[in-house]
């Protein structure tokens, strides 16, 4: 991700004093331990640089688990607990390497497949998704985020995905993200590749770079 601006406290765009880049090579694992509960793990390794530091290492590591709560034919709703411990990395992409401590997240999810409705769209399988979080931070402010994901599958092999990213701290930075990213299928891998972009906030930097992922399913 690269950034040459960045919003200020009331949410206007100004140019940063040097270039931002940040590198990230990240790890998300899912494993189910029976058909409502799963154990999730998340972790990364970045390096990056901006008019003040020049860094790299371990950013947060972050352990939890699901449990659906409840669904039927088209409609589920989860629960996520979690507990990360803070690296060397960015902890937040407000703040600067290192800073933080550790965290604890609770997270509501609900999400609704289309079925055949999509199919005007010409699609198949299409869904929604939204989050809504909590994350209480040692050494950083607390947070409010909410994430939404609409999708749907092409010819069977490829998936479709617009994506938001949004969140608060508490008495600061804002942020709002859009992706846009396509999946394709090949039997018990998927190659993902897409354009994140930041839209809006306040104290945050207006970042965008490609977005690519290799997925396994075991």
């Amino acid at each position: 991700m690269r950034a040459e601006t960045g919003f200020d406290p009331s949410g206007e765009e100004q140019p940063l004093g040097a270039d931002r880049t940040d590198t990230t090579l990240g790890l998300f694992a899912e494993y189910g331990l029976t058909d409502r509960l799963t154990l999730q793990l998340k972790a990364d390794w970045q390096q990056g640089e901006d008019a003040f530091v020049d860094y790299e290492g371990r950013g947060p590591v972050e352990i939890g688990a699901t449990w659906q709560v409840w669904r039927d034919d088209h409609n589920a709703v989860s629960l996520y607990g979690g507990y990360a411990q803070a690296g060397e990395g960015r902890n937040a992409g407000y703040a600067s390497p290192g800073v933080g401590e550790y965290d604890w997240e609770a997270r509501v999810s609900a999400g609704r497949s289309f079925g055949e409705a999509g199919a005007r769209w010409g699609m198949d399988q299409s869904f929604v998704e939204l989050q809504v979080a909590r994350r209480l931070r040692d050494g950083l402010p607390d947070e409010t985020r909410v994430d939404a994901t609409l999708g749907g599958r092409i010819g069977g092999q490829w998936l479709v995905m617009g994506q938001a990213f949004g969140g608060a701290a508490d008495g600061g930075a804002r942020w709002l993200s859009l992706e846009a990213s396509v999946v394709r299928d090949m039997g018990g891998w998927s190659i993902q590749a897409g354009w994140r972009q930041t839209v809006a906030g306040r104290e945050t930097a207006i970042a965008h770079g490609p977005v690519v992922a290799i997925w396994r399913r075991f």
